[in-house]
């Protein structure tokens, strides 16, 4: 993953002389979460970096850019007035490829709607927890998602090891506007196709009970952003 980011911002520096790149700045809202967690709901965070734009006619253009974000996810059960909660919340830098195509919709807007690959490497994130019983809540903290930590092997002894992998990829979607040629408004989706995590995750029964089935959780995200290209 050095590599590629190595690459790409390299490749980056490469374009900056060329006529058709236009550069950008956004700012937005994450909501992300995990599939096949339940019962859950979205984590709501951040997203922010700086975008490239390369056009190759009026109507297609090639976009990319260095994004941080943040993903994560939010679980919960209630019973009889007293509730448990989790939450994950972990930090990315994103490296998304995408192909544009721009329509003209009325006079200096353009609508656009986007999709390709998208790469990810963890920078960091932390687990935390709180419990509702009886009117008294308690709050703490787990381990640091990407950093190892010691824990039991099953055999008596400990082992040293992340609770999730840092490298996460998968496909981004979506639409936006470009208003008089210099602000743009986005929406994207984005579905990971890999599992964040080192270790099985094993399916949860109605009473929030591990089963022996075992599931293949995979980050998904929704943004929310608004930006201005130079």
């Amino acid at each position: 993953m050095k590599k590629l980011v190595l690459t790409v911002l390299l490749g980056m520096t490469t374009l900056v002389g060329f006529s058709q790149i236009r550069w950008d700045a956004k700012l937005g809202m994450s909501m992300s979460n995990l599939t096949k967690i339940d019962p859950s709901g979205m984590k709501v965070g951040y997203t922010f970096g700086v975008g490239m734009d390369y056009a190759f006619t009026d109507t297609w253009a090639l976009q990319s850019g260095l994004m941080f974000s943040s993903k994560g996810y939010k679980y919960s059960e209630e019973a009889g007035g007293d509730k448990y909660t989790e939450k994950a919340n972990a930090h990315y830098l994103e490296i998304p490829v995408l192909a544009a195509y721009k329509m003209d919709i009325a006079d200096n807007m353009k609508f656009i709607v986007n999709a390709g690959p998208y790469f990810a490497v963890g920078l960091g994130g932390i687990t935390s927890y709180s419990e509702e019983y009886s009117g008294d809540k308690d709050e703490w903290h787990g381990p640091k998602i990407f950093k190892k930590y010691d824990m039991p092997n099953g055999q008596g002894g400990t082992t040293s090891e992340a609770i999730c992998k840092r490298f996460d990829m998968g496909l981004q979607y979506g639409v936006g506007l470009e208003i008089s040629d210099h602000y743009l408004v986005n929406l994207t989706g984005q579905y990971g196709f890999i599992n964040p995590y080192k270790n099985d995750v094993y399916k949860l029964d109605a009473d929030g009970d591990p089963t022996n089935e075992t599931i293949s959780p995979k980050n998904i995200s929704f943004y929310i952003s608004v930006g201005y290209r130079f």
